[in-house]
């Protein structure tokens, strides 16, 4: 009885018979085995392409893969090479106990050299390969920076105050609170995220922002801050592709009439009390500065009660503390004119003070609660 003999397809010389236990059509259906001699001939252990170009946005670094720009955050491109590179390499799927290594060589600012070693084990024997492909790095623009540099918005932030004009370190930390949050959602891999323009008008501050969703989120953190509300209208742009319209949504962030800070005069009061403004936030809340007596404004007045503007602790000074009367009372003398006079007693005065600080308005003379100061005070 003969041995069945395999030969080599492309050489005719014998090899190894194919192992198993197939037999008839089953076997015909099989790719006969090539000798290793042919099989070597065309093995290429790694499939690596001639050359790899990386789009790079000129203007934020990120770098095109597919169809998508992402954000890499790179000094320099070199491990972004690598990666890119890395993923086009292809080792055959025959080889085992495989290592590679790549040098990167810095031609030029645009040019990459990758000079690649690669080895395996493939039918017992050690297969090694070295190869070089160059990696050039292409300028352009991505979808972000593009609508950036077309000042494309499509919405703004509005930041406005009732019966007044926003004070500069509203408009700032409006403006803090704006960039804060797009740098949230920049962390967060949102490249639909940014300002394409803020512009610091007279009667306020203007946030131009790239979606609807991220003005209402800032408008919602400005009135959390200083209070207020939120005013919405929308403008007709232009109609897009499918005949769909396009609007631009303004925010218009109206700041509360009177700040923490104001001493205001309530209308309407059977005796002058002036209130010393704590928060605007919701229903305006305050002490009284006569009586010291905690004060909130009704739900249907909210946070722009009927009142004038009197003074402001900003304006307040100290006056020499000469004696005290009892619980209720101590005895200052007057700022301007420093005759003796009586008032209430804040809490907290003790009597060991050199001076407390007061706020005259139309001659009378009012002491601010221990929680209120002056500044530099």
């Amino acid at each position: 009885m003969s041995e069945s003999r395999g030969f080599c397809p492309r050489c005719g010389d014998p090899v190894e018979p194919l192992t198993g236990e197939t037999t008839g059509a089953g076997r015909a259906n099989e790719r006969a085995p090539v000798c290793e001699e042919c099989f070597f001939a065309e093995f290429d252990l790694v499939d690596a392409p001639d050359r790899i170009e990386v789009p790079v946005c000129s203007g934020c670094g990120a770098v095109k893969r597919g169809k998508r720009w992402v954000d890499v955050g790179a000094g320099d491109y070199t491990d972004v090479a690598i990666d890119e590179l890395a993923e086009t390499l292809a080792i055959h799927v025959d080889a085992e106990e495989v290592s590679w290594g790549i040098d990167p060589e810095q031609v030029d600012e645009n040019t990459i050299r990758m000079h690649c070693f690669a080895s395996g084990e493939v039918r017992g024997q050690l297969r090694e390969r070295e190869f070089t492909v160059p990696v050039l790095i292409s300028r352009g623009t991505c979808d972000r920076c593009g609508r950036i540099a077309g000042e494309d918005y499509a919405a703004t932030v509005q930041v406005r105050a009732r019966e007044r004009t926003p004070e500069s370190d509203e408009r700032e930390e409006s403006i803090e609170i704006a960039q804060a949050y797009i740098a949230d959602r920049e962390d967060a891999g949102d490249r639909n995220a940014f300002i394409t323009e803020i512009g610091e008008r007279e009667e306020g501050v203007d946030i131009k922002v790239s979606t609807t969703q991220i003005g209402q989120a800032i408008a919602d953190r400005i009135v959390g801050r200083f209070g207020g509300r939120v005013d919405h209208s929308r403008t007709l742009v232009t109609e897009d592709g499918d005949g769909d319209e396009v609007y631009r949504m303004a925010y218009a962030v109206r700041l509360p009439p009177f700040r923490p800070g104001d001493v205001i005069d309530l209308e309407g009061s059977e005796e002058r009390d002036p209130v010393v403004v704590r928060s605007a936030r919701g229903n305006l809340k305050g002490t009284r500065l006569r009586t010291g007596e905690d004060y909130e404004a009704d739900a249907e007045d909210g946070d722009a009660p009927d009142a004038t503007v009197i003074g402001s602790v900003e304006e307040a000074t100290a006056a020499t503390l000469v004696a005290i009367e009892d619980e209720h009372a101590v005895q200052v003398l007057d700022p301007e004119t420093y005759e003796t006079r009586t008032v209430r007693r804040p809490t907290g005065v003790e009597g060991d003070e050199e001076s407390i600080d007061v706020l005259k308005a139309d001659r009378a003379v009012y002491p601010l609660p221990a929680e209120t100061s002056r500044p530099n005070s």
